[in-house]
């Protein structure tokens, strides 16, 4: 045969060869913390990241207000989700108001610097480099443009998963969680504009710790849901920049952890799992019993003086088996004195002397309380309001519904705001008029009892 004419029978073979090698080319879907992009249900492709810097002034605190450097415009940065072999073009653009040039370095990235080399960029610019995705996990990006500290403090940092080939196992709900540190001039909770302290992030004093950027961001109305029998997957991460994270739900046990960030889940049934600081991991557990679970650092004044506080609220039926909830409450006396219950003191209020009650609420005070108003009832100046000779004790119907509701709105007390979330704790009738009458008789308050009467007559 001719060879040209064989030449001109491969030629259309060859070429749709290439096409049917050739990956699609999509752009990425990024989406800002607690939210996470679908899982991936397709093959290898092309994809483009589009991802601008730019140093916002934006809320720290109630009050408290701080120019972070960002990735996206908020912190911290979108969450990115490739493929195992996708083909990533980057495209870094640096807004023309910033002040300082700006890169990108992601853990995920075989290359020198994560990519930092490539995406150097000064404002009003754009940079674009390539990688392809050559190993599945969760993973950390980051700024690394000198002072390298100073840029990740300002909150220059986000997560980027690249999901394994078969995908990871199919859950009801997945979320994006990312704890990391502000280093101020001032204390937690000083009103105004904070600038960077670089002197405290030498030495590793962080003012604040917190989750997904702010104090209160996984709080309240921005609490993450779910339902109870959901399973639920949280892709956590750490920022950093100096500080270790002991991750912890308070109320629920991991099922299944990926220990820092890998695809295979290593470990059950944990209670508290370490995240260095520029790492990640991915939790997973089943939602059994209704309520509010809190998400911690554990390290646990982080979490109740620092910021590192969330919520998981979750709806559903009760589950009595395997969380009843307080089924009883009695007056403790262990040198061998009458014990009363709940039921007694509604049917007889006599029986309960302001001796016992004043010592029963002092129990309640101390394992409930006392870790943000303190042992002495001061308080801790700009997040949790005193108790020690408090002006709002000095309305008792308020001070009722406060404890057995909670608090959502900014309270005033002794002529300073307080705008922080104080939870509803599930007491009793009879605990809250115990812990009550504790606290007034305590600390030149107004020394009122309360009973679980007028507790009862407030629900």
């Amino acid at each position: 045969m001719n060879p040209k004419r064989l030449n001109w029978l491969i030629l259309p073979l060859f070429v749709a060869g290439l096409m049917a090698c050739e990956k699609p080319t999509i752009e990425a879907e990024l989406t800002y913390a607690p939210n996470v992009p679908a899982p991936i249900d397709r093959g290898p492709a092309y994809v483009i990241v589009k991802l601008e810097t730019s140093e916002v002034e934006m809320r720290l605190a109630d009050g408290v207000t701080y120019t972070f450097w960002t990735f996206g415009g908020k912190v911290p940065g979108p969450f990115i989700r490739v493929r195992e072999d996708d083909e990533i073009e980057f495209q870094l653009s640096n807004h023309p108001d910033s002040k300082m040039p700006h890169n990108i370095d992601l853990h995920a990235v075989t290359g020198p610097g994560g990519g930092a080399v490539s995406s150097f960029t000064a404002p009003g610019h754009t940079s674009t480099f390539k990688f392809k995705a050559l190993n599945p996990g969760l993973y950390i990006y980051h700024c690394a443009t000198a002072p390298v500290g100073m840029h990740i403090a300002n909150g220059m940092y986000g997560l980027i998963l690249v999901e394994p080939a078969g995908g990871l196992p199919e859950v009801d709900r997945e979320y994006y969680v990312l704890q990391s540190e502000f280093y101020t001039k001032q204390r937690f909770g000083k009103p105004g504009h904070q600038p960077f302290d670089m002197e405290k992030a030498v030495r590793e004093d962080a003012e604040y710790v917190v989750f997904n950027g702010s104090v209160g961001a996984l709080t309240d109305k921005n609490a993450i849901t779910a339902n109870t029998g959901e399973t639920i997957r949280i892709f956590v991460g750490n920022g950093g920049p100096n500080l270790v994270s002991s991750f912890h739900v308070i109320g629920e046990i991991f099922d299944r952890v990926y220990t820092e960030g890998g695809t295979k889940a290593n470990q059950e049934n944990v209670q508290t799992t370490l995240i260095p600081a520029g790492g990640a991991t991915i939790v997973e557990f089943q939602t059994d019993a209704p309520g509010t679970y809190i998400l911690v650092d554990h390290s646990i004044f982080r979490a109740f003086n620092k910021g590192a506080l969330g919520m998981l609220k979750v709806e559903g039926p009760d589950a009595p088996i395997i969380y009843s909830g307080k089924v009883s409450d009695e007056i403790y006396h262990p040198e061998g004195g009458a014990i009363q219950s709940v039921d007694d003191e509604v049917r007889a209020p006599s029986l309960i002397t302001l001796k016992d009650r004043i010592e029963a609420g002092k129990n309640v005070y101390e394992h409930n309380c006392a870790a943000c108003h303190q042992m002495n009832g001061n308080g801790v100046k700009g997040s949790f309001p005193p108790l020690a000779g408090s002006d709002y004790l000095k309305d008792k119907r308020a001070s009722i519904r406060a404890v057995v509701h909670g608090l959502r709105e900014p309270i005033t007390v002794n002529g300073e705001k307080y705008n922080g979330v104080m939870p509803a704790l599930g007491l009793s009738d009879s605990e809250i008029a115990n812990v009550l009458t504790y606290i007034n008789s305590q600390w030149n308050n107004p020394g009122y009892e309360v009973t679980a009467a007028e507790v009862k007559a407030q629900r």
